[in-house]
């Protein structure tokens, strides 16, 4: 039997259990932990050391954050995040942040967030039909910013641990045929300058990759290719400023910082280009530089002037890895080419798209199979 007010029993297997007050649940019940002893002494011991922790830890919360969780991140980002990452990496945040989090979650009080609302947060971006990845980064997100709300003692617990995430499913990708390829090709070759189609098709460089490509990285004495910067344009944060600025910094990730062979025929093709060159970057106008956004603009008229289906940019680095899978390029090489952080990644993203590879394989098997 317990001592009055002590919450303190032995139990039927010898051993002394006592229980102290963690806090409180949503329904404003107490939240019990317990402690086990050999003995009543032990066990009161140890429970009056877990209760002075959790009293510690309500101490921390006595003047507590005044304000919602927009204010918070707003807090967060400023004064944590920024500096710490990539300029681009910040800028998606503050995309993800203003588009999903605040609308939804912005003014709802730090101190009332609760476990409930992230869970209904993450079904309404469900139904938004958002990709599982994208709602994994938003959660990721608001995870990382309560973690350091509950480190200042701000709240006494991150509602995001225990919460059930979508499963990610691996998204079929899109190539092109070998034959809608050469089609593409036709009108990419009619460029004056550098087609920045060519060089995707044959290195599998990203857009933004291609815009930063200067001249000085392309190394003709021992054909190779070093990819060393990357172009985006990302909101302005300057408010007189115009809403969009370009920047041009390190590739997304230190994988992609990579070094790729020069082929002869791609080496041939862009020797001819530099000798009619007028700026130090590769794919190149009067002006200098064309930015991503430009690409993707001229890319969408040749695709319809070739009378393709309509296609993304990004497709046709995922034509590359799979003609190189098709032609036997071993996984390693490829992942490094291509700035993968893992061969893992390049299989579990192409390997699925390999049909024609796979209907070779069928036919040849299927000429052992006799009545």
């Amino acid at each position: 039997m317990a001592r009055k007010g002590e919450n303190i029993y032995k139990r039927k297997d010898g051993r002394w259990e006592a229980r102290y007050s963690k806090g409180r649940k949503e329904n404003g019940r107490i939240l019990y932990g317990s402690v086990y002893g050999k003995s009543y002494t032990e066990a009161k011991k140890k429970s009056i050391m877990m209760k002075a922790k959790y009293v510690s830890s309500m101490e921390r919360t006595i003047s507590p954050y005044i304000g919602n969780l927009g204010d918070w991140l707003n807090y967060w980002m400023t004064n944590k995040v920024k500096g710490q990452v990539k300029e681009t990496t910040y800028s998606s945040y503050q995309q993800l942040i203003e588009k999903h989090l605040l609308p939804e979650l912005g003014n709802v009080p730090l101190m009332k967030i609760r476990k409930k609302d992230i869970q209904v947060f993450l079904c309404s971006l469900q139904e938004k039909k958002l990709a599982a990845g994208t709602i994994r980064n938003i959660f990721t997100l608001l995870k990382n910013c309560l973690n350091e709300a509950q480190r200042l003692g701000y709240i006494l617990e991150n509602v995001c641990e225990q919460i059930t995430l979508p499963k990610k499913k691996q998204k079929e990708i899109s190539i092109l045929t070998l034959k809608q390829q050469k089609k593409l090709e036709l009108y990419a070759f009619q460029d004056r300058t550098c087609s920045p189609i060519i060089l995707s098709l044959y290195s599998g460089m990203r857009i933004g990759e291609i815009s930063g490509l200067k001249w000085q990285d392309v190394d003709f004495q021992n054909n190779l290719i070093h990819v060393k910067r990357t172009v985006s344009r990302i909101v302005n944060e300057n408010p007189t400023g115009p809403r969009t600025k370009l920047i041009e910094g390190t590739p997304k990730s230190a994988n992609s910082m990579r070094t790729i062979p020069l082929p002869p025929n791609l080496k041939k093709y862009l020797e001819e280009k530099q000798k009619a060159a007028s700026s130090e970057y590769v794919v190149s106008d009067t002006d200098g530089l064309i930015e991503p956004r430009t690409i993707t603009n001229r890319f969408k008229k040749t695709v319809a002037a070739a009378d393709l289906s309509e296609i993304n940019f990004h497709v046709l680095r995922h034509t590359f890895a799979t003609r190189c899978m098709e032609k036997g390029i071993d996984v390693a090489s490829l992942s490094k080419i291509l700035g993968h952080q893992s061969t893992k990644m390049t299989l579990d993203t192409y390997a699925g798209s390999l049909m024609e590879t796979r209907r070779k394989g069928m036919k040849e098997l299927d000429k052992l199979f006799k009545i």
